[in-house]
């Protein structure tokens, strides 16, 4: 039978490449996550009965009860950002590589895919494992899944470990930055533009602004053996009130990456010390996770898994697992530069690769 987006039913027998075309195709843009959350549920209450599962909201909970020592906690999102004429999914080959293009292939349903996959396989891992699909997790922090998940049933996130299945080319990254978002006004006098000089034009104070961020120049800091790269950065502008009037206010809004050895308090005491002549007014400040690779668990995962960890540039769940005390990377199937893009695409070879390293560490078969 056809898989039917509309109304999907999914078969966690397929290959995890052909449940990634599947799940891409039941668009889930942020807030529309409801049709995804109930095949998912669905599929696991049908197909992999050793699995306590839990529903909160438009999140999915999936936990083995074995009485093993450890407990790791496995998660990804299911919504997308707004699609672009980028669904449904198709094959293509690039460069003789072959790649599921569309909306979702890379962040991060392919990652969703492959723990639905093993969530439904794996009766009988070395730890108990916690799967969490959650909803809203590319929009703001009071709507994210995992913050409701967080309020209402604290519990499940206990665990000794975290993975996070976002894009990083089916490598371990390491913690994440942290992630600060400022808007900067500055105030001058209204007047008529044909008498100028009786006003104050508070747009043309934005040049001071703009004059900071382009002579500014972000760090590399290493933290636990990882090189972060922060970034500052005007992201928009707005001022101004009709075409013959000087304007009395303009914002910058500023977005500011920095490495996880700088606290949130940290993060912003810097923006407050660049811009001391302006009104700062901090609208978004999530905090970074540093690596958590020197736990005893993250080592015998980064071992079993291969390469070598590199650093997450941009903010990611690990950030809330850290938090909690649960040490987290990010690993997970697609280019992180492919996120978000029009012409997303995961490379199938990457889908297999992520699912055999997963399997060999959960087995303990590496």
């Amino acid at each position: 039978m056809a898989f039917d987006p509309a109304h999907p039913v999914l078969d966690l027998g397929e290959s995890s490449t052909v449940l990634t075309q599947q799940i891409c195709d039941v668009e889930s843009v942020s807030g529309d996550e409801t049709l995804l959350a109930d095949a998912i549920e669905a599929a696991l209450a049908a197909q992999a009965p050793h699995l306590e599962v839990v529903r909160d909201g438009d999140t999915i909970v999936a936990r083995t009860h074995l009485g093993r020592e450890q407990r790791v906690v496995i998660a990804g999102h299911i919504d997308t950002v707004p699609l672009n004429a980028n669904l449904p999914t198709r094959y293509e080959t690039v460069d003789g590589e072959e790649y599921l293009w569309g909306r979702g292939t890379v962040d991060m349903k392919a990652g969703v895919a492959v723990q639905l996959k093993l969530a439904a396989e794996l009766t009988d891992p070395v730890v108990d494992i916690t799967w969490m699909w959650y909803d809203h997790e590319e929009v703001s922090n009071d709507l994210n899944g995992l913050t409701r998940l967080a309020r209402n049933r604290p519990d499940l996130f206990a665990g000794d470990f975290a993975i996070l299945g976002e894009p990083s080319n089916s490598q371990v990254e390491g913690g994440c930055n942290g992630n600060l978002r400022a808007e900067i006004r500055a105030y001058g006098l209204r007047a008529h533009s044909a008498r100028s000089w009786v006003g104050d034009n508070a747009i043309h104070k934005a040049s001071e602004v703009l004059g900071v961020l382009a002579a500014y120049e972000p760090r590399q800091v290493e933290v636990d053996g990882l090189v972060y790269r922060e970034g500052l950065n005007a992201v928009g502008i707005s001022g101004g009130v009709a075409g013959n009037v000087i304007p009395d206010e303009v914002m910058v809004h500023v977005n500011y990456r920095f490495a996880p050895s700088r606290s949130g308090a940290e993060a912003e005491a810097h923006i407050r010390q660049l811009f001391p002549e302006f009104d700062v007014r901090i609208v978004d400040l999530a905090e970074g996770a540093r690596p958590g690779l020197d736990a005893p668990l993250a080592q015998r995962f980064v071992a079993a898994v291969g390469g070598e960890p590199k650093p997450k540039y941009g903010w990611t769940d690990v950030a809330r697992f850290s938090a909690m005390g649960v040490p987290a990377v990010n690993y997970g199937p697609g280019d992180p530069l492919k996120a978000h893009a029009d012409d997303e695409r995961v490379r199938l070879s990457q889908i297999e690769s992520c699912e055999a390293g997963l399997r060999a560490w959960l087995t303990g078969a590496a």
